[in-house]
């Protein structure tokens, strides 16, 4: 299984950020925290970043047909951004979205996702964990699906 781990706007100043929201963690140790994680599911993990939402999209576009699912943390493009949320849309790609931060008891613009129900699960608040929750969500949804596919070539 292949899967793309998408990180937003600031998400490349993880370390400096205010770590009662982030934690202390930087990205270089995050994704390897994520990529431990991801071997220990027999998932091969690939990382992006960006600052610039266009490159965000862009790289959402080229995804199908290279991986089997998203995991994004798109950073505030998550509560506007109709044109990721377009974008993610055109992938067909089964998606998870993860948050470090709980941005459910967070300023009240935070609450809204654009993307939300695109995604079969929405993981905030736990950290490095949540990327690790929404590998395991996303393996367990492709295993089913591959299941399903194996039952239906059967017949």
């Amino acid at each position: 299984m292949r899967i793309e781990i998408m990180h937003g706007v600031n998400l490349d100043q993880l370390g400096r950020r205010d770590p009662a929201h982030y934690g202390s963690l930087t990205l270089a140790e995050l994704e390897r925290s994520i990529a431990d994680a991801a071997a220990d599911l027999g998932v091969e993990p690939r990382f992006f970043q960006t600052n610039h939402e266009g490159e965000f999209v862009e790289h959402l576009h080229g995804l199908r047909g290279d991986v089997d699912g998203v995991v994004l943390n798109p950073g505030a493009w998550t509560h506007y951004s109709y044109a990721i949320r377009d974008a993610l849309e055109l992938t067909g790609l089964p998606a998870v979205e993860v948050h470090l931060s709980d941005v459910d008891a967070r300023e009240p613009f935070r609450r809204v996702s654009v993307i939300s129900d695109l995604c079969l699960a929405r993981i905030a608040g736990r950290g490095p964990l949540g990327y690790r929750d929404g590998l395991l969500a996303l393996a367990q949804r492709l295993e089913q699906g591959a299941e399903r596919t194996g039952e239906m070539a059967a017949r």
